[in-house]
């Protein structure tokens, strides 16, 4: 019976996702942990809620402010066994920070993980599902973010796993108020095949490290499928790698989620956080910004701001970048090339070197389209390029010109990335070119 349901789980239709309303396009916001870790407090939240608004981050989507590990109190209420925060840091508990967090116009998230413990060392939710969704709800919570640390071995089959992160599911639409369910099992049990209807998001690795390629024993997995030890400490060009197979799992309502960003955080270079934010965008990855964002660069800034490139991730097609080639180059590192479809007929392709030396490239519409077959690859396309700025409007995307057959000697930089958006030309022209 058990494996007749697991088949049915892997068989769902795409089309089928967590059914709670939430998450149609990606989630944004920010986050605790990447920067700030357990050193958190009510300021923490609240002064991080003022700079999203003050930045004028809201108007690029980013709403969702989440208190990640080390909130909790050391134990639960005794008389109730209702979660209790850390009166510290919290004094005037969670409900005051999330009021005035959705009173600056945002919403409000907080963490647990499904085991006994969170990775920080606090009390868990795993077996405490129904009090905590309902305390979360009394507080006013938007967002869950669910851990896997200390799960008590109830893991090692998809079937498992799901009933584990399915429990907290049940509990949070049970409240009767709309929470993101963002599951952080770190792509354990393959949550792309279990979880798309009982979660918004899953992570599908161990967690990111602020760097672009350094390889650690801690993530030794090379590919998520069947990966046996997630760990932690994953080079952010592992987890694009790790992203490649899976991204035919996610759409509207139920996203691969690759971990927070780690834009401003100074662990890389501007070229390498472009190619960091560029691949998590067309990826359609949530958007959680992991800095200080009360502190930032012009850099990061300009960043994190793109709005042609967050446009990519929030596109109602809901549909990921999909990698065509991956081609390894003798002094190490390769070159990928990746295409998503868009609303209306467009397309987003990139372009990534992650070679420690700059390269030139051909990119051919023959590969750019293969998926879309013979017309669109001898078609024309109006092309932009979505990390440079049209001179007269100074809007993210200028416009290259019209192409056929590709775009030829790109160079591109040691670690770059580069995106451009390709738009059919006339259908005039369209015709004329197939008829050729």
């Amino acid at each position: 019976m058990a494996l007749s349901i697991l088949a049915l789980v892997a068989a769902l239709p795409s089309v089928l996702a967590y059914d709670n309303g939430l998450a149609r396009t990606p989630q944004m916001g920010w986050n605790t942990w990447n920067h700030f870790g357990c050193g958190i407090s009510e300021d923490t939240i609240l002064s991080a809620a003022k700079a999203l608004v003050s930045n004028n981050l809201t108007s690029y989507g980013y709403e969702y402010v989440i208190v990640d590990d080390c909130w909790q109190a050391p134990a639960r209420d005794p008389s109730t066994g209702a979660p209790v925060p850390d009166p510290d840091k919290f004094p005037n508990g969670i409900k005051d920070v999330a009021d005035q967090v959705h009173n600056m116009g945002l919403k409000f998230g907080i963490y647990s993980s499904a085991g006994t413990y969170t990775c920080g060392g606090r009390f868990g939710s795993l077996d405490y599902e129904e009090i905590d969704a309902q305390t979360y709800a009394s507080w006013g919570v938007d967002y869950l973010k669910y851990d896997n640390c200390y799960n008590e071995g109830r893991a090692g089959t998809p079937m498992i796993s799901y009933e584990r992160y399915a429990n907290m599911s049940r509990a949070l639409n049970a409240t009767g108020r709309p929470i993101l369910y963002s599951m952080c099992n770190w792509g354990e049990d393959g949550p792309w095949n279990f979880a798309v209807d009982i979660a918004n998001s899953w992570r599908i690795s161990g967690d990111i490290h602020d760097d672009f390629d350094r390889y650690d024993d801690r993530c030794p997995c090379t590919s998520i499928l069947d990966c046996k030890l997630p760990g932690f400490h994953c080079a952010m060009s592992r987890i694009i790698d790790f992203a490649a197979p899976v991204g035919q799992k996610a759409g509207p309502g139920k996203w691969n989620d690759l971990d927070m960003l780690e834009v401003g955080n100074g662990g890389m270079n501007f070229d390498e956080y472009v190619t960091h934010f560029s691949m998590w965008a067309l990826v359609k990855s949530p958007l959680i910004l992991g800095n200080d964002i009360t502190n930032m660069s012009n850099d990061t800034l300009t960043i994190i701001t793109n709005d042609a490139l967050i446009a990519v991730n929030q596109d109602p097609n809901g549909s990921p970048a999909n990698r065509i080639w991956k081609r390894t180059l003798p002094e190490g590192g390769d070159l990928q090339l990746w295409q998503g479809s868009l609303v209306n007929n467009q397309f987003v392709f990139a372009l990534m070197n992650t070679s420690p030396n700059p390269q030139t490239v051909n990119v051919s519409f023959t590969d750019v389209f293969v998926d879309q077959g013979a017309s669109y690859q001898s078609a024309t396309f109006t092309l932009y390029d979505l990390w440079q700025k049209d001179p007269s409007s100074g809007a993210w995307g200028l416009n290259l010109g019209e192409f056929s057959g590709g775009v030829p000697d790109v160079q591109i930089g040691t670690h770059q990335t580069k995106v451009w958006k390709a738009v059919p030309a006339s259908n005039s022209k369209r015709r004329d070119k197939a008829e050729l």
